[in-house]
């Protein structure tokens, strides 16, 4: 589906729970709001984004991965035990 103004969706319904974004996320931007995020974060967490980011990635999986991590130490608990299972499931 092609983005036009629309957020891509994915199979994990990213964005009942991430909002709308507009934008693609490059690898340079999922690195730097992993560092950002990383103190709020597990170290297995943070070692499983750096083995996704390892590899080749599409857009989509760069975005899906850049918006779990968006404001990850704001979100509820409730969120983020949300973004925790799309986490198991992205890397399980």
């Amino acid at each position: 589906m092609k983005n036009h103004g629309m957020m891509k969706m994915t199979g994990r319904k990213r964005g009942e729970i991430m909002g709308e974004c507009k934008l693609d996320h490059s690898h340079e931007d999922v690195l730097k709001k992993l560092a950002e995020q990383a103190p709020h974060l597990s170290e297995l967490r943070v070692s499983q984004f750096k083995n996704q980011l390892n590899g080749e990635l599409s857009q989509e999986r760069l975005n899906e991965l850049f918006h779990l991590l968006k404001k990850y130490d704001l979100a509820s608990p409730e969120e983020r035990q949300e973004r925790e299972k799309q986490m198991d499931h992205l890397f399980g």
